[in-house]
């Protein structure tokens, strides 16, 4: 029998970059496997959940005057390193028995599925995980957005925003000893702050559709379970 949880449906937002691990750059084995078997054990919970993977380990759209490429097309690079992180995470969780299907914005036919929001709920009800890749399919657009729209669009209760530090501060805590972590804010208040926990789009489009963000700390065991079970982890965003 599946366990009371405090949020069925979720969408986890995934940075290209916690892929990297200690390595600094591509995929790390042990990192990827640390979120495969984080993700697991979610999953055995009876939880419905999607996941959203950025592609920065490999190359970013923002950086595109560094690369000589004009922007439009590095997006679409960029789109196509989410496909790449997202099959090495299939492969990752379905090693460890988890029914997994990958969901791109464009047709790769070889490798993925087209996504289809009915499919895609289909999948989740059935209990199996789906990673939409690909972004949104259109230049511009963070990997941020799509999780928001994705959320929006299968009617996530909660997006959960893995990052590298235990929640929201008014200031970098690396470089800042003495920055306020935020236990609770809403999504009017994260905007009016410019605090960088997703851009503005996809903050926008969780408020407009009353979705609340939860950011945590990624590599701190078990944070993923402890907020489906409805305790206290990192920052939570919503509430107006």
């Amino acid at each position: 029998m599946a366990q009371a949880l405090a949020y069925r449906r979720v969408v986890l937002k995934l940075s290209g970059e916690a892929l990297i691990g200690e390595q600094g750059y591509g995929i790390d084995a042990q990192m990827l496997q640390y979120i495969a078997n984080e993700i697991h054990d979610v999953q055995q919970l009876g939880s419905e959940l999607a996941l959203v993977i950025g592609g920065g380990n490999i190359i970013r759209g923002a950086d595109a005057s560094t690369y000589g490429i004009e922007r439009v097309t590095v997006d679409y690079m960029g789109m196509l390193a989410t496909v790449i992180n997202g099959l090495s995470l299939q492969s990752a969780l379905e090693k460890l028995g988890v029914i997994t299907r990958v969901q791109t914005a464009f047709e790769m036919k070889a490798v993925a599925e087209l996504y289809i929001r009915r499919r895609a709920i289909r999948h989740l009800e059935k209990g199996r995980v789906v990673i939409f890749a690909g972004g949104t399919g259109n230049p511009y657009f963070t990997t941020d957005t799509t999780a928001a729209l994705r959320a929006a669009e299968i009617d996530a209760e909660v997006v959960l925003k893995a990052t590298k530090v235990d929640g929201i501060y008014d200031a970098d805590p690396m470089r800042n000893p003495d920055a306020v972590k935020f236990s609770r804010l809403t999504h009017l208040d994260a905007l009016q702050r410019r605090l960088q926990v997703m851009d503005a789009t996809a903050i926008s489009l969780c408020m407009e559709n009353q979705i609340p963000i939860v950011v945590f700390d990624l590599k701190k065991p078990g944070s993923i379970r402890s907020v489906l079970e409805g305790k206290r982890v990192g920052t939570f965003v919503g509430g107006e």
